[in-house]
């Protein structure tokens, strides 16, 4: 573990360093784990590979979609999905490390507590990203393709990404409010499950009854979807629902993450100095 600090007489391009480097041990130790334990990573992906096989290859005839054709559409669905779902770990870890009295180490260390943190979110990060590579090559099996420029496929990859970063930091305060790990698991199904289904990921929200409709045109999910959705040009002609997510979904994505970060990085790190002085 890196025995840098974060002393008040160094210079802040010192301590800006020094804080850097703690993050990225930690994410290198959490990174280490990781390849210890490749189990996590094909379960972490096995789930929507199934969702796409299930959805694009057994419902995929019975689903309608106006304007366009239905594994193109759903596609940016299971991207939402799965970086949504991927972002639990961060809860499921620190939930795992406090269980274990990883934590109680790391406060023997002389690094910058926040350092926890960021290397708990970037590993999630990282796990994300592969597994989105991993349904990028799914989606193009079953018939998937972007329509737009490089450029704009590889924005709509970011975006995903940004998001599902942004929301780790909602999980991971999750993780620290809860006694188990078991019980993030169950948390989380009760928050991402109504975040994911009722929207537009898999159906358009125009045929949701009325208020489920209402839900998920408000849907945070639901504007990330319709987000990458334009980057990848897989909109088709479908009609676009006349609300504000709806109409600039890449704006309400990046304002809607920068807010996350803004409202829960320090609620994380309050919690985290809590949890960790007990």
């Amino acid at each position: 573990m890196s025995t840098r600090t974060l002393p008040g007489a160094t210079s802040p391009r010192a301590g800006l360093g020094s804080w850097a480097a703690d993050g990225w041990t930690v994410t290198q130790r959490n990174l280490i784990r990781l390849r210890r334990s490749p189990d996590l990573l094909v379960f972490a992906v096995l789930q929507p590979v199934m969702f796409v096989l299930l959805f694009s290859q057994v419902y995929g005839g019975s689903i309608q979609v106006q304007g366009t054709d239905y594994t193109q559409y759903l596609m940016a669905g299971i991207f939402g999905q799965t970086v949504l779902f991927g972002s639990t770990f961060s809860g499921a870890g620190m939930a795992q490390d406090l269980k274990e009295g990883i934590v109680d180490r790391f406060r023997t260390l002389p690094m910058s507590p926040s350092a926890v943190l960021v290397g708990r979110t970037n590993s999630d990060l990282v796990l994300n990203a592969v597994s989105m590579v991993i349904m990028i090559g799914t989606g193009f099996v079953v018939g998937w393709r972007f329509t737009t420029s490089v450029g704009s496929f590889l924005a709509g990859i970011a975006l995903l990404l940004l998001f599902s970063y942004a929301f780790s930091w909602v999980m991971a305060l999750v993780g620290m409010s809860v006694r188990s790990p078991e019980t993030v698991n169950n948390a989380s199904f009760i928050i991402l499950f109504p975040l994911t289904f009722i929207s537009n990921a898999f159906v358009q929200s125009q045929n949701l009854p009325g208020p489920l409709e209402t839900f998920a045109n408000w849907n945070p999910v639901s504007a990330l979807v319709q987000a990458a959705r334009q980057l990848f040009g897989n909109t088709g002609s479908a009609p676009v629902p006349d609300v504000w997510p709806m109409q600039h979904p890449v704006l309400t994505v990046v304002a809607g993450s920068v807010l996350l970060l803004v409202v829960f990085v320090p609620l994380c790190l309050r919690k985290f100095a809590t949890v960790s002085s007990r």
